[in-house]
């Protein structure tokens, strides 16, 4: 009673009758501001009564917009917590805490998968580094440069690294990479940056490569000349394949084709050439030669 009293007088000190509406409330305050406005430019100063006149309209006014703010907010708690009746208190705290702690919530959820997924990408790194050391040493590393396919299923070389291996039987361990690049030119520029990135961050000891590929990185300057190499002293001329490149202008053998032996008959791998060179800074070279050799060696008639 006490407190609608109070209402009541707020609206009597702004001259409204009681329960004006919100808007009415809103014109009259500022009726009431320009005229006080207009009062203290034409007396120059402010007497203590007037002024004190003006701050009880502004604390009336205060009071009765706090007012209406309680009953929209009433009306809402009403509407949204009213069907929990005697649990309501307790069902509106609840929804306040989620609403509060609802961001900080996603995010702790979110810092916490994080946490997991970097402790399982630890844990599988840590074991990939287990089963690598547990390997024997590379002998080899081989990529496939160009219209090199696995036939449809095979997701690994395995296979291709067996053949590769068989060869030389004190071998324990070959790799290999297959980096698909189509001859046709509509298609082959985006596998042209690929193959780009891959030349430059990978460095294998040889490549298999089709004659448009040979051309390709033999002009990067990424292939060990071959000449005066004992290892294919016995290569006929039609397997030695020179090139001359922007820095060394002069013709070079650069690449031996391997297309027509064993090798390229047993390789699981749909094909069109199959021409090997030595990378320039290869890791093996000696092992490198060596395929060579021995497979130009099981070609000979």
């Amino acid at each position: 009673m006490e407190n609608m009293d109070g209402l009541n007088k707020a609206y009597e000190t702004m001259g409204l009758e009681p329960h004006a509406s919100k808007e009415e409330v809103e014109k009259r305050y500022t009726t009431l501001m320009r005229r006080e406005r207009s009062r203290t430019k034409l007396q120059g100063d402010e007497s203590a009564s007037d002024d004190q006149d003006f701050s009880k309209v502004t604390e009336a006014y205060k009071q009765i917009l706090a007012y209406e703010d309680r009953k929209v907010t009433d009306a809402f708690n009403e509407q949204e917590y009213g069907k929990y009746k005697g649990m309501a208190g307790q069902a509106q705290k609840m929804d306040h805490f989620w609403r509060y702690y609802k961001v900080h919530t996603f995010v702790a959820i979110a810092l916490i998968a994080a946490i997991i997924y970097g402790i399982n990408s630890y844990i599988d790194k840590r074991e990939h580094e287990k089963y690598l050391a547990s390997l024997p040493p590379i002998d080899l590393d081989v990529s496939f440069y160009g219209t090199f396919m696995q036939p449809e299923g095979k997701d690994n070389t395995e296979s291709v690294n067996d053949i590769l291996m068989s060869a030389i039987p004190e071998w324990k361990r070959v790799q290999s990479n297959i980096i698909f690049v189509p001859q046709d030119d509509m298609n082959q520029y985006a596998y042209l940056q690929k193959a780009v990135v891959t030349l430059m961050s990978e460095k294998p000891d040889i490549y298999f490569m089709d004659r448009a590929m040979f051309e390709w990185i033999g002009m990067q300057g990424a292939l060990l000349p071959l000449d005066g190499k004992p290892e294919i002293a016995g290569a006929s001329d039609d397997r030695t394949l020179k090139l001359s490149t922007e820095d060394v202008p002069e013709e070079h053998i650069y690449g031996i084709d391997l297309k027509d032996t064993v090798l390229y008959k047993n390789l699981p791998l749909a094909k069109t050439d199959l021409i090997v060179g030595i990378r320039v800074n290869s890791t093996r070279p000696e092992n490198a030669l060596r395929f060579i050799e021995t497979h130009l060696a099981a070609a000979q008639p």
